[in-house]
């Protein structure tokens, strides 16, 4: 062969030729549709950062309920907790009554400071005391406030008590200024 036929056989060789219908297995796709892969990709990109972004807002929603859910559960462990101590030193030791009594009560390892008490129990008698509960140097602890009321029944004349505890989801130096402050209370009566 000659040198010219050799050079236009190789050019024809490595020529392209692009019909008007491209067959891929089974599949035809014609020329003019050739942008409809990359509107496809596009569409499904969307598609996929859609539920990407909803999901992720979902969780972040979902994180601030299981935290405002373990502050109530804080709240409530505090209140609780003050109110069981008031409830022990009234049952125990009478501590809540109208005279001063010898001993301090101390709840938590810390002493009571009882305001409020008063000689008599008419028509009622309120004692107030605030406790600072599973202090940590982390969370700060919990607060709880806890009242005392202590009256006479007229129908028994016996002496009836409602003890009444608060329990915070903050220290007691931040219940003022916590955004974030959650409030339980518990009540006991007898």
């Amino acid at each position: 062969m000659t040198n010219k036929k050799q050079e236009t056989r190789n050019k024809k060789r490595f020529w392209i030729h692009i019909p008007h219908s491209l067959v891929i297995g089974n599949w035809k796709l014609a020329v003019r549709s050739r942008g409809f892969t990359l509107l496809l990709a596009a569409l499904v990109a969307s598609i996929a950062l859609s539920l990407g972004t909803s999901i992720y807002e979902i969780a972040q929603r979902e994180v601030a309920l299981s935290s405002i859910g373990r502050d109530s559960q804080f709240a409530f462990y505090a209140a609780d907790t003050a109110a069981e101590c008031a409830l022990y030193w009234d049952n125990r030791f009478n501590y809540f009554s109208t005279s001063t009594p010898s001993t301090s009560a101390s709840c938590d390892g810390q002493t009571l400071s009882i305001s409020g008490r008063s000689n008599s129990y008419v028509p009622t008698s309120t004692m107030t005391f605030e406790i600072s509960l599973f202090t940590d140097t982390i969370s700060g602890g919990y607060c709880a406030d806890v009242s005392v009321q202590k009256g006479i029944d007229q129908s028994t004349g016996a002496v009836r008590t409602l003890i009444t505890a608060n329990g915070y989801s903050v220290s007691c130096a931040t219940i003022q200024t916590a955004t974030n402050a959650l409030q339980r209370t518990v009540q006991l009566q007898y």
